[in-house]
């Protein structure tokens, strides 16, 4: 089974694994000893998908099994190169309704909600995963409950939109956040991406929520552009005040804010001045880290017809974010060295290692094998941009 894109479609690709392990299947790693080969899907950018594509293409003769958005919104594409059974996501989930199995294992996929609220111009998922569909908050508890009796000792909460859980039952995101802390059990909570046109209206109590005990102080915001006529042509829903608003919310509850956020360079018609307020968005908002997208046209979409920017711009501008946003990170970085922080281990990445995760977040590897939800007092040693290498003390 191989999964791209986002941890929603891992959550599906688990709960698919669970349903074929209870009907006498046995996952293996090599393709080449497979009966049958299932690529979940994703379409958020062309690269991806040409890489998928390429991939069918290697598999065409093998039994084949095709889910996720591409498979959703691009069936045409996908029979262009081979002729495989599609499943649809529902009916995963309506199939593993069924069971009371969870994965095994410390890191557990606790999907929320599918869908989103929004309309922006250039996404395709939101073409695939439709309108917000919220899980009820008695399912959802029930299921991390499980995963943690199961061994999870970090639950990713994830949607489309995690801001948006509730609000087509009259709910907030921060009763879920608070239901969870609840659960017993030592483990973790980290709250998936919130777009900030659904957060800013509750940001008063998701920004509350971000200080239980067991919740992660880890805020994923992608803001996707700092010029405010681009992010009107996006059809985001805010503005870049709102951007900082919320922002400083979050610090004044939690200061040691761990705070991701993406960008979409060279969007059609983004000009050289949009870019340079893209910049000093990012100096007011200071995220850790900076996911950085060229923009692709992507079909069936309103941007899909509008004039692409050549992609030298593109390469140079997503070039010039990167090291901007690195040199914010080693700036905020600075301030850990040496200091003894409690972390928690959370998964073993490599053999020898293991990866574990301050309160807010950030990830800090530590050579020798420590159990996961083991809590130690650690001394940041070295800042590698993205992670932190520590030493037990």
């Amino acid at each position: 089974m191989r999964t791209f894109g986002c941890t929603y479609n891992e959550g599906d690709s688990w709960k698919l694994a669970e349903i074929l392990k209870a009907r006498g299947c046995t996952l293996v790693n090599d393709p080449f000893r497979a009966d049958a080969i299932v690529i979940n899907t994703c379409i958020v950018v062309g690269k991806t998908e040409r890489k998928i594509l390429r991939e069918l293409r290697h598999y065409a003769g093998r039994p084949l099994y095709i889910t996720g958005c591409m498979a959703l919104v691009q069936e045409d594409a996908i029979r262009n190169v081979c002729e495989p059974v599609i499943i649809h996501p529902d009916d995963i989930h309506a199939a593993y309704t069924e069971l009371k199995t969870v994965p095994q294992g410390s890191v557990g996929v606790v999907q929320a909600c599918r869908g989103c609220l929004g309309s922006c111009s250039y996404c395709a998922t939101r073409l695939a995963r439709g309108t917000l569909v919220s899980r009820s908050l008695e399912d959802i508890t029930q299921e991390a409950a499980r995963l943690v009796a199961a061994g999870a000792v970090e639950l990713r909460l994830t949607g489309q939109d995690m801001s948006a859980w509730g609000r087509d039952s009259g709910q907030s995101p921060a009763v879920l956040l608070r239901s969870l802390d609840a659960l017993h059990g030592r483990f973790m909570v980290r709250a998936g991406m919130m777009n900030p046109a659904t957060l800013f209206p509750v940001m008063d109590e998701v920004a509350e929520a971000f200080r239980l005990p067991k919740v992660f102080a880890a805020l994923h915001l992608p803001i996707q552009s700092g010029a405010e006529n681009v992010l009107s042509r996006m059809r985001r829903g805010y503005t870049p005040e709102q951007v900082v608003s919320i922002v400083e919310r979050f610090e004044r509850e939690v200061p040691a804010l761990s705070l991701t956020t993406d960008i979409i360079c060279g969007y059609p018609g983004e000009t050289g001045d949009d870019f340079s307020e893209t910049l000093a968005l990012l100096q007011r908002i200071r995220p850790d880290r900076v996911i950085v997208t060229r923009y692709s046209p992507r079909p069936g979409t309103r941007a899909w017809h509008e004039k692409d920017m050549p992609d030298r711009i593109k390469k140079e501008r997503s070039r010039t974010l990167r090291v901007y946003a690195e040199e914010i990170a080693r700036q905020k970085n600075a301030r850990w060295k040496d200091r003894v922080v409690p972390v928690m281990i959370t998964e073993h990445v490599r053999p020898g290692t293991s990866l574990g995760r301050t309160r807010e977040y950030r990830a800090v590897v530590l050579q020798g094998s420590h159990e996961p939800g083991a809590v130690l007092s650690v001394r940041i040693l070295e800042d590698r941009t993205y992670y932190f290498t520590g030493e037990p003390v």
